[in-house]
């Protein structure tokens, strides 16, 4: 699989879609309405892909072509140019968060090598297990008190001083029982998988190890991040309705198969977030503004978006930048 290597100019322009995505959202901050925010994110991303020089098709989006309108799987996108490139995207994640005007709604992309990323087809849902480099054979085959007691000692450190970060949903509650019954502690949180799978998958971060039951589109899209930035991550398919685990059998899909970071993204890319709302931590201690709008006699209106770009290798880049709107 070859290489995908951007220049610094296509980097910008590909980031002109989370940052469009963002900027169109703004008149529905805090309006109570997310089904509104994310109809203004989707299309705003799709019309801003269209000047991108990319030959791109949509792994991980919105649904499937009889389901979403827009950034439907298998969706084309770009110019249709090399490089050519799989694409996940979430175009608001943290729906909610933004309707109600709360922290940590972001616009968010993954772009890797054609071929590279993992299609979850009709499953909506992801087991998870994500944590740093710091520790090695994590693993989802194996009962997580098993794994937190190996994580400790891997780390050197007692185990109830590990911090889990596990989604505040009743599916993760064998989960939050598992954490509890060997000493460590439990961080809840509500919405935000991407941005606090991106700290457990980091350096010296507050949390040790993000586990349990969330989206699978998201799972596909942070494993990018997560191979970038050298940390560890698995998955497991987890249907969570009978249509769902029937078509996802006819399909083909192994339920029982637990997918490695190399089968969630195989080859090296790229990610590219934008806050949508204050976003605290991010990564490497980054925190991140939410959109301004600015208006003056002299500029007009104009937009200001703090992002961030992890790139293969671990290089991570704040990018604050104003656009007229």
């Amino acid at each position: 699989m070859p290489e995908l290597i951007m220049s610094n100019d296509l980097l910008l322009s590909i980031l002109a879609v989370t940052e469009s995505a963002a900027i169109a959202t703004t008149p529905f901050v805090g309006g109570g309405d997310k089904y509104a925010v994310d109809a203004a994110a989707v299309a705003a991303m799709r019309s801003a892909f269209e000047s991108v020089p990319i030959g791109g098709v949509i792994v991980v989006g919105e649904g499937e072509k009889d389901e979403a309108p827009m950034l439907f799987t298998g969706d084309l996108v770009g110019t249709g140019d090399e490089p050519l490139v799989d694409i996940a995207v979430d175009p608001i994640d943290g729906t909610r968060l933004a309707a109600q005007q709360l922290p940590g709604s972001i616009a968010v992309m993954s772009i890797a090598p054609r071929g590279s990323l993992f299609d979850p087809g009709p499953v909506f849902y992801l087991e998870k297990l994500i944590s740093s480099g710091d520790t090695h054979s994590l693993t989802l085959d194996v009962p997580l008190t098993e794994t937190l007691l190996t994580m400790a000692a891997q780390l050197d450190r007692p185990v109830d001083s590990l911090r889990v970060a596990i989604q505040e949903r009743a599916r993760n509650q064998v989960y939050a029982d598992a954490v509890r019954a060997v000493g460590a502690h439990v961080v809840t949180f509500r919405d935000g998988d991407v941005v606090t799978a991106l700290r457990a998958a980091q350096h010296g971060s507050s949390i040790d190890l993000q586990v349990g039951i969330g989206g699978a589109p998201e799972g596909v899209l942070t494993a990018v991040a997560v191979r970038a930035l050298g940390g560890q991550m698995e998955g497991r398919l987890a249907p969570q309705t009978a249509e769902e685990s029937q078509l996802a059998a006819e399909r083909g899909f192994d339920l029982n198969r637990v997918l490695r970071l190399s089968d969630l993204a195989a080859a090296d890319g790229y990610f590219f977030l934008t806050a949508v709302t204050e976003v605290s931590g991010i990564t490497s201690g980054i925190d991140l503004r939410e959109v301004r709008i600015h208006s003056d006699n002299v500029h007009g209106t104009r937009s200001h978006t703090e992002s961030v770009v992890i790139s293969p290798g671990g290089a991570i880049r704040f990018v604050s930048r104003q656009r007229a709107v």
